[in-house]
């Protein structure tokens, strides 16, 4: 950053979405510096103010939960500088922090971004898999070629297997980010975000956010959003 700005002459203003990218530290400093440079202090207070609502609601919904009454969660094909199959996912992962889940691959002791060996995920084997719908096509071609190997999981052979929007590809849409954390909140614990309609708090997130109601236009660009997936 120092090298480029000396060598253009012009000043040049470093971000970061941090090591998690949703409800990183480094994301509220990196807005806080983009109000100040801008000059929008008090739209980046704004900002930050309905991220800390958010994670807030999210952790309250959540944390009185014990561990022993959660599913096992994983997720699969997460979007990581391209797409991916059922083994890209990742340990420590932001959106099930969010919401407190039980992910088999802390369980794994795995704490970061892992392709994950798919004999590992069998053995792991959790009660509900989310698919990243960036690497969804991914999945169901593979699911096609080795639908065995799927129907050995018991996430797939219960139905019980969930799409959530890409946020994350080469940057991170943190809009779409905490939309998916209530989503997966909402089937993880159904009777915590019972009052939710995740449409209608997607376009919330999407307004406070952006100013616009946009879940309809996401969902169309993939699969049609959120839903319980069939690979039948």
């Amino acid at each position: 950053v120092d090298e480029l700005q000396n060598t253009t002459g012009i000043p040049v203003v470093a971000l970061s979405y941090g090591a998690t990218e949703l409800f990183d530290p480094a994301v509220a400093q990196s807005l806080s510096l983009i109000g100040e440079v801008t000059g929008n202090q008090e739209r980046a207070a704004e900002v930050l103010a309905l991220l800390d609502a958010y994670q807030a609601d999210l952790q309250s919904r959540t944390e009185s939960v014990a561990d022993a009454d959660k599913p096992t969660v994983y997720l699969g094909a997460q979007s990581n500088r391209g797409s991916h199959g059922i083994e890209s996912t990742s340990g420590n992962y932001s959106l099930f922090n969010a919401v407190n889940a039980v992910n088999v691959v802390d369980q794994a002791g795995i704490s970061e971004y892992v392709m994950l060996d798919k004999e590992k995920l069998l053995e792991l084997d959790p009660d509900i898999i989310f698919i990243d719908a960036g690497g969804l096509a991914n999945v169901q071609e593979d699911y096609a070629t080795n639908p065995e190997y799927y129907q050995a999981l018991t996430a797939f052979k219960t139905a019980n297997v969930y799409l959530q929007l890409p946020y994350n590809y080469y940057y991170t849409n943190i809009d779409i980010a905490i939309a998916d954390a209530y989503y997966i909140g909402s089937i993880l614990y159904p009777q915590q975000f019972s009052d939710l309609d995740i449409v209608e708090k997607t376009n919330e997130i999407f307004t406070s956010l952006l100013n616009d109601t946009l879940y309809d236009a996401v969902a169309a660009d993939y699969y049609g959003g959120f839903q319980q997936l069939s690979f039948e």
